[in-house]
Order: structure tokens, then sequence, then C-alpha cells
């Protein structure tokens, strides 16, 4: 009998609880090298910016095609890698950037420079807060 209630209280017991979900030094290491092409990236939207103050159209569009053109991979491996509340979060400003840089090229397609440049400023804000997500030991 005493083996019986003792079998119920155990296996009736409160579960441990799990601890969080962290970033491991391999996953940070990873997080690392899956940033690199974001990060040049972000750093070549200066680039995008000066065609866009020249109003070059076609090389605008050709950037956007061009040299970002391989971005919405780059943010899926990188979002994948983060925690899930962050991955979630991630992946959100992840398509709100391609939904600007699509904006953007529609826009500098009709040249108008007014919407080209709201998308753009839009893009850069969505970009920084899409890098604020990414652990500070990853950078």
């Amino acid at each position: 009998m005493l083996v019986l209630v003792a079998t119920v209280l155990v296996s009736c017991g409160s579960p441990e609880a799990a601890a969080p979900p962290t970033y491991t030094p391999e996953k940070l290491q990873t997080i690392k090298t899956y940033r690199i092409p974001i990060d040049v990236a972000r750093d070549n939207m200066s680039k995008l910016g000066e065609l866009i103050g020249e109003q070059d159209w076609v090389d605008t569009r050709s950037y956007i095609h061009g040299p970002l053109g391989f971005l919405r991979r780059d943010f899926r491996y990188l979002s994948n890698t983060l925690l899930p509340d962050d991955a979630e979060q991630a992946k959100e400003i992840a398509e709100d950037i391609f939904l600007r840089l699509e904006n953007l090229d529609a826009a500098a397609k009709e040249k108008d420079a007014k919407i080209v440049a709201t998308e753009y400023g839009k893009a850069i804000a969505d970009f920084d807060s899409y890098l604020d997500l990414i652990p500070d030991r990853a950078s």
C-alpha cells in the first residue's frame, strides 16, 4: 500500500521548472557567422541611399535586385538561429524590410522620389530594429 501511495505522489508531483532557453557559445558562433552578410548589407544600404539621392532609378532598382537580392535568404538563416521568441519577432521585422524594398522598387519604377525616400527611411529603421534583436555577445 505504501509503495502505491508513494508512486501516486511521485507521478502527480509538480514538474521541475525548465530552465529558460539561452544562447550557448556554439549558437552564438553560428549567429555571428550568419550575421556577417546582414551587416554587410546594412553597411551597403548607404550606397542605395546615394542612388536614391541622385534619382538614379535604374541603378536603384538594380541594386535592390542585385547586391540586396540574397537578403531574404540571409535573414531567414539568421532568424532561424535565434531563440524562439526572438526568431518570431525577427521574421516579422524581416518581412517588413522586404515589403519596404518591394515598395521602394515599385516607386523607383514610377520615379516617385517621395515614396522612394519614405520607404528607404522605413527600411533603414526596420533593418536597425532587426539588428537590435541579435544578442550583443554575437556581434
